[in-house]
Order: structure tokens, then sequence, then C-alpha cells
């Protein structure tokens, strides 16, 4: 199982960017796939749950702002972040749970300057 997380970058306050999280060795549109985000000194946190019928769950901290998708097709799910606030900082990791064990990604460095 792999999974490749993409799109993160520095932006300012109120900017936006979209994550992607590419996925092999699982059959990937029966998994529940998710994004967490670990901030310095911080523990690693769930952001956003998208199950395989695309039903979605948020922190209520990005609850409003940041949105969840999957392209079962092409094995991707995506992390829409708007209104992006300097306490979303963070490496966020894209998850999934296969025959029981976790799968994370290498992460990807999201940094909002103010």
């Amino acid at each position: 199982v792999q999974l490749q997380a993409s799109g993160g970058g520095l932006v300012q306050a109120g900017g936006s960017l979209r994550l992607s999280c590419a996925a092999s060795g699982i059959n990937f549109g029966l998994n529940v796939m998710n994004w967490h985000r670990q901030a310095p000194g911080k523990e690693r946190e769930l952001v956003a749950t998208i199950s395989r019928d695309s039903n979605t769950n948020y922190a209520d901290s990005v609850k409003g702002r940041f949105a969840i998708s999957r392209d079962n097709t092409r094995r991707l799910v995506y992390l829409q972040m708007n209104s992006l606030k300097p306490e979303d900082t963070a490496v966020y990791y894209c998850h999934t749970r296969n025959w029981g064990r976790n799968y994370w990604g290498k992460g990807t460095q999201v940094t909002v300057s103010s």
C-alpha cells in the first residue's frame, strides 16, 4: 500500500490550497480515506474523513473551510482548503486502514503566513 500526498506549500492567510493523495495497493473504492495534520509540538489530529459513499466528516476547526472529496476512478483523494489561517500550518498526511493496518503517506507541508 502506498499513499503519496502532494500540493502543499506556502500561502498567505485567507488563501487556498488543494492537497491530493494518490493511493495504490488497495481496493480504493472500498476504503475510508482520511486527512490528518500535525503542527510543530502538537499531536497529530484528524482533519477530514470521506467514506466509500463519499459521506464526509470534519474537525470543528476546519468546518466550512475545508472540503474532502474523492475520485475512485483515478484513486485520488483531495483536500480543498480555503480561508486558510496561520493555525492551519502543519504537515498534512493522507491515511487509510486496510485489513486492520494503518497506512500513512509521507506528508506534505502547508505553511500559512499571517
